[in-house]
């Protein structure tokens, strides 16, 4: 029987009757770079959700500096939510 190609561009075929993905006399080394690109994003954003360490891309120096966005951003936003309540309430008591 006969190989499904899966990615052609990579060589990657896939046995019906196994079901087990291997390359086509090809080299797996695009792929595996790749996939180590995508575990370092998966890591990057893992690590954004305690606010400590630093992006990925940015520059040296600034750790910590998720936590002071994160304080800013909820300060902006429980302010513009605090003024739009309160306003209601004035307006509905007028």
């Amino acid at each position: 029987m006969g190989f499904i190609q899966v990615l052609p561009e990579f060589g990657l075929v896939v046995d019906p009757l196994v079901g087990l993905v291997s390359s086509a006399g090809e080299s797996l080394a695009p792929v595996i770079e790749k996939v180590a690109d995508l575990e370092l994003i998966a890591e990057d954003l893992v690590g954004m959700l305690s606010g400590e360490g630093s992006f990925l891309a940015s520059f040296p120096n600034r750790e910590g500096v998720l936590k002071i966005a994160g304080s800013v951003t909820a300060f902006w936003y429980g302010l513009a939510i605090g003024l739009f309540i309160a306003g209601v309430a004035v307006f509905g008591l007028i």
